[in-house]
């Protein structure tokens, strides 16, 4: 297997906005709301403010324990979406048990919906007018293109926890020319076949090794998007170790999916800053 290495695309992309900031008079602001002490969670959140510092954007956490009500988190979205210094906002997700997950995200002002999971956003998307990627399809693609193969007509197969997630994915895998289909991770048994016979297959469950190298095709693209904390170390939702004797491309984890997406975050926050200003 040959690793698809998140780092350098992640550069490369922090690299150019860094440059445009650093001859700005004023700085992008980026704000991220975290809802209890979910372990995948505070990872990402503290990458995110560290390539955020380091390209010169301003970054503010809000951090709420998992007790919180949700007219707390309302509220201070309320206060992000009128604040001049703030460009983006995400909700980090995934939101602990008894928040509605929708309502929490359409309370961001679209404009400032940088993750691209607004309905006004996801739907502008999916209608092919929108001007915000979403950023976790965004990184993906960036990853399947950076494997440097035809990608016109393959089979692809997403496999999540939402159909939510599936249709933003599957239209951007479809853009890039693949049939793609989508499986639940609930119902993952009943569909070994599709992924057996997927050129292409992306995961984002949150399953340490769900996915064995046996489950497979020889010569397939895997994108492993999954992230999860155990004791000290990270576990993608693919068993890394049973793909060493496959052909193809894999994402390592860490250091795949998540450079590229904090990176594509960042992109999409100095975008909605120069559509503010």
């Amino acid at each position: 297997m040959k690793l698809l290495h998140g780092g350098p695309i992640a550069e490369k992309i922090l690299a150019a906005l860094k440059a445009e900031i650093s001859i700005s008079e004023e700085k992008p602001g980026l704000a991220v709301v975290l809802i209890g002490a979910n372990k995948a969670s505070q990872i990402y959140v503290a990458l995110k403010e560290k390539k955020a510092k380091e390209i010169g954007m301003n970054f503010f956490l809000f951090n709420f324990v998992e007790s919180s009500s949700e007219e707390e988190i309302l509220k201070c979205i309320e206060r992000l979406n009128n604040d001049k210094k703030i460009n983006g906002i995400i909700v980090q997700l995934p939101l602990p048990k008894g928040f509605d997950t929708e309502k929490i995200i359409t309370a961001i002002d679209a404009k400032k919906d940088v993750d691209g999971f607004h309905s006004e956003n996801a739907k502008k998307f999916l209608q092919g007018t929108g001007e915000i990627y979403p950023v976790f399809p965004h990184a993906i693609v960036k990853l399947l293109e950076s494997a440097g193969e035809n990608l016109e007509g393959k089979k692809a197969v997403v496999l999540g926890n939402s159909q939510e997630f599936s249709q933003l994915m599957q239209l951007a895998l479809e853009q890039k020319g693949l049939l793609t289909d989508f499986v639940l991770a609930g119902q993952l048994s009943l569909n070994l076949g599709k992924i057996k016979e997927a050129d292409v297959v992306v995961s984002a469950v949150g399953l340490p090794g769900l996915l064995k190298g046996q489950m497979f095709k020889d010569g397939a693209i895997i994108i492993d998007g999954g992230i999860e904390k155990v004791g000290e170390k990270v576990f993608g939702d693919v068993d890394f170790g049973s793909t060493k004797d496959l052909n193809g491309f894999i994402t390592p984890v860490p250091g795949g999916v998540g450079p590229v997406t904090i990176a594509c975050l960042l992109e999409n926050t100095y975008l909605a800053f120069r559509a503010q200003k």
